[in-house]
């Protein structure tokens, strides 16, 4: 990663484009995440450098300031280590699936966690009451994700919800068309995104 895109990044994040679900989400957040980390360690640090210098001894008041402020960067930390296992959707796959997406609620780089699996899924489309995504994992455990999704999409009040993963593009792209054919749409189409968006990273 440049350090130019690294600050546009940033940019992007504090302008509202790195919300959950839109474009570079991952990538985003990825940055965000290591900055704010950094800084977060950064100023325990120095609290703790301060009173050393001042005091000569590491028993002093700032010391004591200082562990207590490695409590929010140690949570930071966690949440940048679970950032950096993820890619997201890659830029030349977004490019591809953009002409496809028509009038579509589209969302990107969702990254849905279970007990026991995470889903990562680089692109969704909702209409109506239908959702389907695509991976870049060629071994997606689709149905796994449907056991994992539908019990949410029915505690919303979401109802007769299909869900279907693809892990071949040149599918997706087809189903994508398909979907924006529809004469009619039925269904709760952004309460669904909002769902989908309140239960991944």
């Amino acid at each position: 990663m440049s350090k130019k895109n690294g600050i546009k990044s940033v940019l992007r994040l504090f302008s509202g484009e790195g919300y959950k679900g839109s474009k570079d989400y991952i990538h985003t957040q990825r940055v965000y995440e290591i900055l704010r980390t950094v800084l977060y360690f950064g100023i325990a640090l120095a609290l703790f450098a301060a009173g050393y210098i001042a005091t000569g001894d590491k028993l002093n008041l700032l010391t004591v300031v200082a562990v207590l402020g490695c409590l929010p960067a140690s949570k930071s930390a966690v949440s940048m280590i679970m950032f950096l296992r993820y890619k997201g959707l890659s830029r030349e796959t977004a490019a591809e699936l953009a002409p496809c997406e028509g009038e579509l609620s589209c969302l990107y780089d969702m990254v849905f966690t279970s007990y026991s699996k995470t889903f990562e899924v680089g692109h969704m489309a909702v209409r109506g009451n239908t959702v389907c995504g695509y991976s870049e994992k060629s071994e997606f455990p689709e149905k796994d994700f449907q056991t994992h999704l539908e019990p949410i999409l029915k505690a919303d009040g979401h109802k007769n919800v299909t869900v279907k993963i693809f892990t071949d593009l040149e599918k997706y792209k087809e189903r994508l068309r398909q979907l924006q054919a529809l004469e009619s749409e039925t269904g709760n189409t952004e309460g669904i995104v909002q769902t989908l968006k309140s239960v991944v990273l």
